[in-house]
């Protein structure tokens, strides 16, 4: 793939790592509850982590590169999108995070299959694949805490 068409997927990536991370930010600015509002902090800091990891693998022209595999529980594809609310509960606001993170995967997932270069494809494929991990990290933590009596 040429170079510049690279840079341009990356540089995409990294704006909706960017835009990802201001929605968590501003969410947690919102909300009045501290075990949401923490949380919410910690996904900004892990999408400034994702930021930081693909200006790194632009930056070094790494083309092919891989995100580890992640389970798809599909948790987030059964639950409605909360609304935001000063008042949400961790609950809700985990749901609204997984529902972000899924509308992610469905993007790139979307942009490998409009695309023809194969290369392209793989790169739309693995960011998705990035998208899935922290998708299942979410719902993991849903489950968790939706569902505290099955523990």
């Amino acid at each position: 793939m040429e170079k510049r068409n690279f840079d341009r997927i990356m540089e995409q990536a990294i704006e909706a790592e960017i835009e990802a991370y201001e929605f968590y930010r501003d969410v947690a600015n919102k909300v009045a509850d501290p075990a949401v509002k923490q949380l919410f902090n910690e996904f900004a800091r892990e999408e400034q982590g994702h930021k930081k990891q693909l200006e790194e693998i632009k930056a070094k022209d790494i083309q092919n590169f891989d995100f580890d595999g992640a389970p798809d529980y599909k948790v987030s594809e059964k639950v409605n999108w909360p609304r935001l609310s000063a008042n949400m509960d961790p609950v809700e606001a985990i749901a609204l995070a997984m529902k972000k993170e899924e509308e992610s995967i469905k993007i790139y997932s979307r942009l490998a299959s409009s695309v023809s270069d194969p290369a392209q494809q793989k790169v739309y494929s693995e960011l998705a694949q990035m998208e899935k991990a922290h998708k299942t990290r979410m719902e993991d933590l849903y489950t968790n805490t939706a569902f505290p009596e099955v523990w």
